[in-house]
């Protein structure tokens, strides 16, 4: 027998004596299982290898030789093992996990099972993909219309109980009345009740609060289950947390922020229990500074739980979770999830994938949201999330398919971009002095003007002088460099003036000639070119540069 005991100090036990192998194999097996228990800070990890060693022990059960302890486990026996479990996700974990277990006894550390043993087990692609931007948009307006809404109510009804506490109400007011049965609801999580004939309790003010539905009864200062899982989406989108994190959260608090007398800074505590060494918990520090902050979220989390919470620690002192929501049905069997909060009286902290998934349900989307919206948050962030950066890497970035259509894009666009500019290159040809028969340019010499790839309509050359370095008909020479070199530095300078989209369409291509031939001439060359700069050169090229001898 191994007992497992989880972080809230609830004790789990696991008979190893169930299991269908011999005696000493299944002390063995215990053995090893306490060892790699001290790594656990819950009973989900020891549920899942606990249900895996069972597999592995009645794969042993059904061998015609059944080992009697691990020390009698052979490399056949292995292998025959893997190949049992390797073609499936499910089996890849079973595998692992296993194999995790099994390297705890000091038998098995070398040999031909250890061998096999250190074998890779092929990584498994992520069911879940992050979603595209409609399919994003689609959850999270889904969710922020139905938190919004909850929010709008709890914070109208929680003012009219203030004002009721106050004495600002007319007595006997149809608000006044309200306001007791929230004074009601407030102390107790449930509007008042009256048993019928037929044992049945049923709303006492159902008229007065406009009917039976939570929204109109104990709804007035709580979130229901949905609207708690509304929120939790808009968590996970805006800050990648997951269930684990959300449902243990505690009530943030604040710090000042400086200089910022209209803002509010929470100091949020993160407890992620599958961290390595125990380092379970950090702080995140979010600041509430307008409407699109990412702390605007925060404050109305805090509003729209803020009589839950006061109820929870009322019941149960010392509790004081964010992520509050009231039960339907008040009296139900608690969850047996040691691992997470316990509810206190009727009200449940944190959800679940369940809820996450009847939540889409409800709203005409596909499956629980919260695996791909985290996804989604953590790629499109493009850093950790309350995970490793080899985590990061291996599990959110790399198998993720629209990561991998975006870099696809960014590969496909940088091989465009040099090709362009393999092909943007100077045409002419490099002389070491002027021809008898050239013919002057703003820049270069024409050997012939007649055979241009550019004809004017009188067979004469249409092209725009800056473009002679992209025609096999321009000769260049030292005499034109100190001109050229002070061109391609107007051309740089032009970049600070002009926005992207219009420098690239009308000075790009001639920098990149001018950057081919800078480098046949030669930097020392052409740096030194840059010094014997005149007026009339000057004047060309700011002529060049204003479009003023464009054809």
């Amino acid at each position: 027998m191994v007992t497992v005991t989880n972080t809230a100090g609830y004790k789990k036990e696991y008979d190893f004596a169930e299991l269908p192998v011999p005696g000493p194999m299944q002390r063995s097996l215990a053995r090893a299982f306490a060892a790699r228990s001290r790594m656990w800070s819950g009973h989900k990890s020891a549920s899942s290898y606990w249900k895996n060693v069972g597999y592995f022990a009645r794969f042993l059960s059904q061998l015609e030789n059944v080992p009697q302890d691990l020390d009698a486990l052979t490399a056949a026996m292995l292998k025959r093992w893997r190949a049992q479990n390797v073609s499936t996700v499910a089996g890849k974990g079973t595998l692992y996990m296993v194999r995790t277990l099994l390297r705890h006894d000091p038998r098995l550390a070398v040999g031909p099972v250890a061998e096999e043993l250190a074998k890779r087990i092929p990584g498994v692609k992520p069911s879940k993909q992050s979603y595209g931007e409609v399919e994003r948009e689609r959850v999270v307006l889904a969710a922020q219309r139905q938190f919004r809404s909850a929010w709008l109510r709890i914070q109208e009804n929680t003012r009219l109980l203030d004002d009721w506490r106050t004495g600002s109400l007319d007595e006997d007011s149809r608000e006044w009345r309200i306001g007791q049965i929230l004074d009601h609801v407030a102390h107790t999580g449930d509007v008042p009740r009256t048993v019928g004939s037929d044992g049945k309790a049923r709303i006492t003010n159902r008229r007065l609060l406009g009917g039976r539905p939570p929204e109109n009864s104990w709804g007035r200062l709580f979130l229901t289950r949905r609207e708690l899982t509304a929120l939790t989406v808009l968590m996970t989108d805006r800050f990648g947390w997951n269930l684990s994190v959300c449902e243990r959260m505690p009530t943030p608090t604040t710090a000042p922020s400086v200089g910022q007398s209209m803002s509010v800074t929470y100091q949020i505590q993160v407890e992620k229990r599958r961290s390595a060494d125990g380092m379970w918990f950090s702080t995140e520090n979010i600041t509430d500074s307008g409407a699109d902050s990412p702390g605007r979220l925060i404050t109305q989390a805090l509003e729209a739980t803020a009589p839950a919470r006061v109820l929870a620690a009322r019941i149960a002192p010392g509790t004081d979770l964010l992520m509050v929501a009231r039960r339907h049905q008040y009296g139900r069997q608690d969850h047996q999830d040691l691992d997470r909060p316990r509810p206190v009286g009727p009200l449940v902290f944190g959800v679940t994938h369940e809820d996450g998934y009847y939540w889409a349900l409800s709203h005409g989307l596909g499956g629980s949201p919260f695996q791909r919206t985290r996804r989604t948050t953590v790629t499109r962030e493009g850093r950790p999330l309350q995970h490793a950066q080899s985590t990061h890497e291996s599990v959110y970035v790399l198998p993720d398919d629209r990561v991998q259509r975006t870099a696809q894009k960014v590969f496909e666009a940088g091989a465009l971009d040099a090709l362009t500019q393999a092909r943007v290159v100077f045409a002419g040809r490099y002389a070491e002095g002027p021809a008898p028969d050239g013919q002057e340019t703003a820049v270069a010499e024409c050997a012939d003007e007649a055979s241009s790839p550019w004809p004017a309509p009188d067979g004469s050359c249409g092209a725009d002088f800056l473009l002679c370095l992209a025609c096999p008909n321009a000769h260049v020479h030292p005499g034109h460099h100190p001109r050229l070199a002070h061109l391609h530095q107007q051309l740089e300078s032009l970049r600070s003036v002009l926005d992207d989209r219009s420098w690239t369409e009308r000075w790009q291509d001639h920098l990149l000639r001018l950057d081919d031939l800078r480098t046949k001439i030669g930097p020392a060359a052409w740096n030194a070119a840059t010094t014997r700069v005149d007026d009339n050169d000057s004047l060309v090229v700011r002529l060049l540069t204003n479009g003023e001898l464009a054809p």
